[in-house]
């Protein structure tokens, strides 16, 4: 669990990095705009000062040169010259394609009004005239900028995480794959021995219950020898009554449990539930399920399992009275290595939804818990055909 806790601190402090470095970007470039919107502000004065003098026939100047190169150095902002009644007079740096056009001049005349209030030019005969201008291509792609850089990181940490994590789900599947034949191998030899050992304590003529309960123990390993030699690739999926398969599963699980958890059964045990599943894969969900709620009981507690169908579907719900599991770790318990307790190597549950999800393209999730109160563990297996 340390080690879960440790990658979501590790991920929201990333996370919050990430926000610092996108907000002071934005901050920065929201100054850096300020300051240059000013500098066109006071440029768009300038120009307006200088066609002024240059229009006003009383003026000293005698030499208009500066004021010309002033006025024609406008190559970047975007500016229209109209006297009161709104008559366009002049205008720079417009799509010199489109200027024919009145309809083109109206609407960006339209558009300069909304972004900038105008500069009047006053002339000594009283005649007003009006600068409109907008923001330069420069700062427009200045005010753009930042967010398309955001937007740009973010798909590239996007597809990284996504790369990063199918590339770690494969190497996953390849330990899945080598753990569990590796398992299966090691296990075969000891179990197939154990069998012969035992017949020949019987033929030694030693009490049949005992040796009873001795062959129910060598079966388990058995079928535990199956289990890990079919977890490594997907099995075949054959049509079954799954309330067999529970029923010895529960049976099974009840006289190893303690005494003082009661265990509920909550369907007809005599219905018929044939749904497309591999025996031995799809008993081991269910005795995982089982063990995490037993382990989930402090004292005395009650584990239920019932089947509900459900939009062509089979719900089957474990239910426990244990301490419950926080919202926040809903999804957690099913990864690798999660557990709570100090011995436990966090398979159980991990080992689970792969059986489910993956090769019996089923569902399963914690459909509710309450801390103290207890948890229902939902897993929907589909039917054939679905």
């Amino acid at each position: 669990m340390q080690i879960y806790l440790k990658k979501q601190q590790w991920k929201l402090g990333l996370f919050l990095i990430a926000v610092l470095i996108g907000v002071s970007s934005l901050l920065v470039t929201d100054s850096l705009v300020k300051s240059l919107a000013r500098e066109e502000r006071k440029k768009m004065e300038l120009w307006a000062e200088a066609t002024r003098a240059i229009t006003d026939m009383e003026s000293e100047l005698t030499d208009y040169s500066f004021l010309l190169r002033v006025i024609l150095d406008n190559e970047t902002v975007p500016v229209m010259v109209v006297d009161d009644d709104d008559n366009i007079l002049q205008y720079r740096n417009l799509n010199p394609s489109r200027t024919d056009n009145p309809e083109y001049l109206r609407r960006q005349l339209a558009t300069m009004k909304s972004k900038n209030d105008p500069i009047v030019i006053e002339f000594d005969d009283g005649v007003q005239q009006f600068i409109y201008y907008k923001d330069s291509r420069l700062l427009v792609w200045l005010v753009w900028y930042p967010w398309i850089q955001l937007l740009v990181i973010f798909l590239y940490l996007l597809i990284a995480y996504y790369a990063f994590s199918v590339s770690r789900k494969a190497e996953q599947n390849q330990v899945w794959l080598g753990m569990s034949k590796e398992t299966a191998h090691q296990l075969a030899t000891p179990t197939s021995s154990l069998m012969a050992w035992l017949e020949l304590i019987r033929e030694k003529g030693y009490e049949e219950e005992m040796l009873g309960e001795l062959e129910k123990d060598i079966s388990r390993l058995r079928k535990i020898t199956a289990r890990f030699s079919k977890i490594g690739s997907k099995p075949a999926l054959r049509e079954k009554d799954i309330v067999p398969i529970i029923e010895n599963t529960v049976d099974y699980l009840r006289e190893r449990a303690p005494r003082s958890i009661s265990f509920e059964k909550d369907y007809n045990r005599s219905a018929r539930v044939v749904l497309p599943v591999n025996e031995e894969l799809f008993g081991w969900v269910i005795e995982n399920v089982f063990k995490n709620a037993l382990d989930a009981i402090n004292g005395e507690g009650m584990v239920k399992i019932s089947l509900s169908p459900a939009n062509g579907k089979m719900n089957i719900d474990i239910s426990d009275t244990g301490k419950g599991i926080p919202r926040g770790r809903f999804k957690t318990i099913f990864k690798p290595g999660y557990t709570t307790r100090r011995k436990g190597w966090g398979l159980g549950l991990s080992l689970s939804k792969r059986i489910i999800e993956e090769y019996h393209g089923g569902r399963i999730f914690v459909l509710q818990s309450t801390l103290n109160t207890g948890t229902t563990i939902r897993v929907v297996m589909r039917h054939a055909g679905q």
